[in-house]
């Protein structure tokens, strides 16, 4: 049985006594735009860009300036940036190049990006760790919630659940984004996904 990770979301910060600080990774200005706007009663939020899939190396610029042009038009919004690696990337998803759009490669990606945040929000005193990636329609938040919880119990630190698309989040992310006159791309980073 699926997980209603929406109403996760809301079980945590109805439960909140004050606010917490979340380091909340962003694939990107787009989709961190409703997110922000859920979290930034809550939550003391600093967005973390990394994101070593994205290729090449110009895309990855290009979002990332779209980025931190948002957060400049954000108030209390902080900003962490890591820099490009992108062997971090093509290290864990060795074998699994040919995947379908979805699969394996995806699931690694995305365990990669989150783990990386969890161990800098850990060294960091954040109370929790955070993705926008399940704004997305086209991303497993199912997925993305399980292995947010895998890397919890992991690394002992704690995983802000979620189901951003939900409650037309998707929709609210492109109106914000056009409001805040930010670049869409039209694939999700790799240039697997690119060419399929």
């Amino acid at each position: 049985m699926k997980t209603n990770y929406d109403l996760v979301f809301k079980e945590i910060v109805k439960d909140l006594q004050g606010r917490s600080k979340v380091l909340l990774h962003s694939c990107c200005g787009p989709c961190s735009t409703h997110v922000i706007n859920v979290m930034k009663d809550y939550f003391d939020i600093t967005v973390i860009y990394y994101n070593p899939n994205i290729q090449p190396i110009e895309e990855y610029e290009k979002r990332k300036k779209e980025q931190i042009k948002l957060l400049n038009q954000l108030e209390k919004v902080s900003y962490l940036d890591c820099d490009y690696n992108g062997k971090d990337y093509e290290s864990v998803i060795v074998g699994l190049e040919q995947e379908k759009e979805g699969g394996k490669r995806c699931e690694a990606c995305i365990g990669l990006r989150m783990r990386k945040t969890a161990l800098i929000a850990k060294e960091n005193n954040f109370d929790y760790f955070a993705t926008t990636l399940t704004v997305s329609p086209h991303k497993n938040s199912q997925l993305i919630n399980e292995l947010g919880k895998a890397i919890e119990l992991d690394l002992q630190i704690k995983y802000l659940y979620g189901d951003f698309k939900k409650n037309d989040g998707y929709l609210k992310s492109i109106e914000l984004a056009k409001k805040y006159d930010l670049y869409r791309q039209n694939y999700c980073g790799c240039l697997y996904a690119k060419n399929n």
